[in-house]
């Protein structure tokens, strides 16, 4: 939120749009960059938190709510925030974000030629996963897990089948875990949230910044990662990763600023997850040219044939730096 409110507010060189940002965080970081700060409440449910949103737009007057928190919720109603005169942009609709943030279910509907869903088993007892492994394991080379619902990569871990859980952390081996380690830990614990048992894609992450406009795929910057840290990110356009993400658009209805994740695997592209937010690296995107914040805020104001989608800069190299600075 901090890459984006400060890219919004240097695109916006009329001044037309005031920016309220809101955390429960006093020190979140996107507050020193916005023109208001509020913190939220901190320990409400999910029914009392959309009842403060509703207050906080009405009071506000807010035209236009991006919602962060209870997103999915929120996607379901538009029609009590219209009444209070207020907008709210939302990645998509509440069913089609259920649909995304399950990716047992995700994956189970997803119809991507060019970009197909690595094999996968759910699971949710010992028993479950003892059987997809007997028929996963014989096919693929190496296997990870991973929760169907989670965010930032939390839960995922690559089975190493000849250390133990001790071994692996000694090593300094992020995200492994010892296959007999797992194994005894789920039979302890009986059942458990759905969980999922896959093949363990090797190659290149690319991670897909986008706009879209209820269905329609307005601008996408796809930043190839590196095998290595240090080595920046590649702006790489490629034509079967922008038609897979066009066709995920359309499918999803996908609306505002969204991130699509592919890895390779086997040389093969293949579908990760849809992110119905903004990434943590859309500032390294926008480098490239297009300023996603900007036009999708735009685009939902005034229409997006009012908006100019300058041309990507493919092929360029991108970073993000940082710098120590004291907060208040």
């Amino acid at each position: 939120m901090y890459s984006a409110i400060n890219l919004i507010r240097e695109a916006d060189v009329e001044g037309r749009f005031h920016l309220i940002y809101s955390n429960a965080n006093p020190h979140a970081a996107a507050a020193r960059v916005a023109h208001e700060f509020h913190e939220e409440p901190s320990g409400l449910d999910k029914d009392a938190y959309i009842d403060w949103c509703l207050d906080f737009c009405r009071t506000q007057r807010v035209d236009i709510f991006v919602p962060g928190k209870a997103s999915t919720a929120l996607a379901g109603l538009h029609a009590r925030f219209a009444a209070l005169g207020t907008r709210v942009l939302s990645a998509a609709a509440q069913d089609a974000l259920e649909l995304i943030h399950d990716k047992a279910r995700f994956y189970a509907a997803a119809d991507v030629p060019g970009a197909p869903v690595a094999q996968f088993r759910p699971f949710e007892t010992l028993a479950q996963f003892d059987a997809g492994h007997a028929e996963l394991r014989p096919r693929h080379a190496q296997l990870c897990v991973k929760p169907s619902n989670s965010v930032f990569g939390l839960g995922f871990a690559i089975l190493d089948e000849k250390r133990s859980s001790a071994a692996l952390l000694i090593a300094g081996a992020e995200y492994h875990i010892g296959l007999d380690d797992f194994r005894r830990g789920i039979g302890e614990l009986g059942e458990f949230r759905t969980m999922l048992l896959m093949e363990y894609l090797d190659g290149h992450e690319y991670s897909v910044d986008c706009v879209g406009d209820a269905g329609r795929l307005v601008c996408a910057i796809a930043r190839k990662k590196p095998m290595k840290a240090g080595q920046g990110q590649l702006i790489d356009m490629r034509a079967d990763i922008l038609d897979a993400t066009a066709r995920l658009t359309r499918t999803h209805k996908l609306n505002g600023v969204f991130n699509v994740q592919f890895r390779e695997g086997a040389g093969e592209l293949r579908l990760l997850e849809i992110n119905p937010r903004m990434s943590g690296g859309i500032g390294m995107a926008c480098v490239a040219g297009p300023n996603l914040p900007w036009i999708a805020l735009k685009g939902f104001a005034d229409g997006f044939d009012q908006v100019a989608v300058p041309a990507v800069r493919n092929g360029i190299r991108v970073a993000e730096l940082s710098a120590a600075t004291e907060l208040t």
